[in-house]
């Protein structure tokens, strides 16, 4: 609840997993304190060499964008009321950090079910799915996302050694039409973003030369 009457709403930013067929939403793992800094890089997908004249203002495809964001979760003030939240009181924050690991590796029925196949001779067997990840960051910033970097420092713990306190940090790659086709859920996502951005940059588009100080180009 906010602290003043009136404020706005704090809205967090977090991670959302989808069935990328049908679209439904499988999970949601909100972020329980949002990030101080979100860092950005934006790698140009051009055509030629550097120094190469060969059609040097045609791009290949849309950049490849990534986010780097730390994660602070914390039950410290949960386990002050056990009795209201019994899952800290006896694990900590070990339901947390096990959701945000489901990002990065297949589940024990996926595994079992790969040892099946190959046990019963399976000569080709395909990757294992995983669900579309989604980052939220705002209604402008719904993208979708492959995780690249996975780190979590514990540090503090309970009596029983579940911790209590972490920080994670992630790294986030935006599939692109280049990863998905533009029919599918993840594909339109991503061209929606991509329009977002648009629309925000032609708010400030400008054509007149006069803030640079010049009159002209020629």
């Amino acid at each position: 609840m906010s602290s003043f009457p009136g404020s706005p709403e704090l809205l967090k930013g977090g991670l959302v997993l989808i069935d990328a067929d049908r679209g439904s939403v499988l999970s949601v793992i909100s972020l329980q304190y949002n990030s101080d800094s979100l860092s950005r890089t934006l790698q140009v997908q051009g055509t030629g060499e550097a120094g190469s004249r060969l059609e040097p203002l045609r791009f290949k495809g849309p950049a490849v964008e990534t986010f780097k964001f730390e994660a602070d979760i914390d039950a410290t003030d949960q386990l002050e009321f056990p009795a209201h939240n019994p899952n800290a009181a006896e694990f900590g924050i070990q339901p947390q950090l096990a959701l945000l690991e489901s990002l990065v590796q297949p589940t024990a029925a996926q595994l079992a079910g790969v040892d099946r196949e190959a046990s019963s001779g399976t000569l080709e067997i395909a990757p294992m799915l995983a669900p579309l990840t989604l980052f939220v960051w705002s209604k402008t910033r719904i993208v979708p996302v492959k995780v690249t970097d996975f780190s979590i420092t514990e540090e503090a713990f309970d009596p029983s050694l579940n911790p209590i306190r972490a920080k994670v940090n992630l790294g986030l790659r935006v599939l692109s039409i280049d990863d998905l086709s533009f029919t599918s859920k993840g594909g339109s996502l991503f061209m929606a973003y991509l329009q977002s951005k648009e629309r925000l940059a032609s708010r400030v588009q400008s054509r007149t030369l006069a803030p640079l100080g010049i009159g002209g180009i020629g």
